[in-house]
């Protein structure tokens, strides 16, 4: 057997070594993306709430910034597919640093509508950004999977390499945001919004650097679809996944984005301890997914356990804000309220973000193993583009209401609007097929059964 190709999707499978290589290659690379994309969002976050931006208009900054993902996510997908992973790594670096740039450029002295119209423009730079990364990084893990899938298969053990893989990228991914959130908090202090938006562009090129000389440069190179109806075309698991995955980061962001950080600063906590919080909570949901191989039923084929475990999560995660609220409705009882300490609620949000993270953490491995599990190798990216498509409607219909439902009802009608959405989320997931695709469809989607 000849060692494979990186450059040639075609090629004989890979030495165990040299996937591992590439997987850490990816890894790295999006960690460090990552860093000052998360410190980005808590910049804009706390210096436009300190400016005295209301929480509808908070929400609104980010809103273009979750849109662009959507259609980010599907077409780069198909470039990926089209003209290699690498090559979108690189254009979303550039593009990260050009919104960078642009949110720099922001003056004091200009009104608040052209403030917010130049940092909603540049959030939806930084959105594209974010998402053909993320695509092509995902994208680059299924490939680099399928590369030593023989000596995976040899060991009885290929749907575990990929899930464990899935869930450490995954994980430490979102650990590393955590420690971007810390950042972007002691930053906005110590260096003011423009030179630490300075700061996280230097580091970004420093990554594009790695970028260019460690990713193999036609990585996941294949034929793309030729049509919209074939991009969109995916199969029965495929199309329940990216469903049930609206509801769940809708779930989350409706009251992560404003509802959280705007509660606790206006309770009196400074940007430092909001963001440091934020970043112990994002570190230990990342902690928690690596793990999440271990904490959930596994089966030979891939889906016949794990599909029931995506169940079972998501009906505890569900009970999370529920509980949350009943708990909010007893402590402003008449005869309850005068016995609770002043800080009673933030004692219940930081405690219900806890539990709420491991659930959520949990959900979100195991979804993020079932879309590889589902997809093609040839056209993953595509796969991938489309579900993370579903990922960032999700979160665009989360901030919106993070905002809209904070500034109506406060901290309880955010968790009214994410409780709702976690059981519309394991309603779908009792729908998702717990069998692989058999056979590929004319569209090249594996099983045809389901397919739109």
């Amino acid at each position: 057997m000849h060692p494979a190709d990186p450059a040639n999707p075609h090629a004989p499978p890979a030495a165990p070594a040299a996937a591992v290589r590439h997987y850490v290659t990816v890894t790295l690379a999006y960690w460090a993306f990552t860093l000052p994309a998360a410190a980005l969002r808590m910049l804009v976050l706390l210096h436009f709430y300190r400016l005295g931006y209301t929480p509808f208009t908070l929400a609104f900054l980010f809103l273009l910034y979750e849109a662009a993902g959507i259609l980010a996510n599907l077409l780069g997908g198909w470039l990926a597919t089209r003209y290699g992973i690498a090559r979108m790594l690189r254009v979303g670096l550039v593009m990260q640093m050009l919104g960078f740039a642009l949110l720099s450029a922001l003056q004091p002295q200009w009104t608040a509508a052209a403030s917010v119209a130049w940092v909603v423009l540049a959030q939806g730079v930084c959105g594209v950004a974010k998402d053909l990364t993320k695509t092509a990084s995902k994208s680059a893990i299924k490939l680099t999977v399928a590369q030593a899938q023989d000596a995976a298969r040899a060991q009885g053990d290929a749907s575990g390499r990929l899930f464990r893989w899935v869930a450490w990228f995954t994980g430490s991914k979102n650990a590393m945001k955590g420690v971007g959130f810390f950042l972007g908090g002691v930053l906005l202090q110590a260096l003011g919004f423009q030179g630490a938006l300075w700061g996280l562009c230097a580091l970004l090129a420093g990554v594009l650097v790695a970028v260019v000389l460690g990713v193999p440069p036609l990585m996941g190179k294949a034929r793309a679809s030729r049509s919209a109806r074939e991009l969109l075309a995916k199969n029965e698991g495929i199309n329940g996944l990216a469903a049930a995955r609206v509801a769940l980061f809708g779930a989350r962001d409706v009251w992560f984005v404003v509802g959280v950080p705007v509660f606790l600063y206006g309770s009196g906590w400074t940007s430092a301890m909001v963001g440091g919080f934020l970043a112990l909570w994002t570190i230990g949901y990342g902690g928690v997914q690596a793990l999440a191989p271990r904490l959930v039923r596994r089966s030979p084929n891939g889906l016949s356990a794990e599909v029931p475990e995506a169940r079972r999560w998501s009906a505890w995660l569900a009970l999370v804000p529920t509980a949350m609220l009943g708990l909010m409705a007893l402590g402003q009882q008449p005869d309850v309220a005068p016995h609770l300490p002043p800080s009673w609620l933030e004692g219940l949000v930081v405690g219900g973000l806890a539990v709420f993270g491991v659930a959520f953490a949990i959900n979100s491995s195991v979804h993020s193993y079932l879309v590889l599990a589902y997809a093609g190798s040839e056209k993953a990216a595509e796969d991938v583009g489309f579900y993370y498509a579903a990922n960032a409607l999700g979160r665009f219909g989360g901030t919106l209401l993070s905002g809209l439902l904070y500034q109506w009802g406060g901290l309880g009608a955010a968790l009214g609007g994410s409780a709702l959405m976690l059981w519309v989320c394991w309603a779908v997931t009792l729908g998702l097929p717990t069998q692989p695709p058999t056979a590929p469809d004319r569209h090249g989607n594996g099983n045809g059964k389901g397919a739109v």
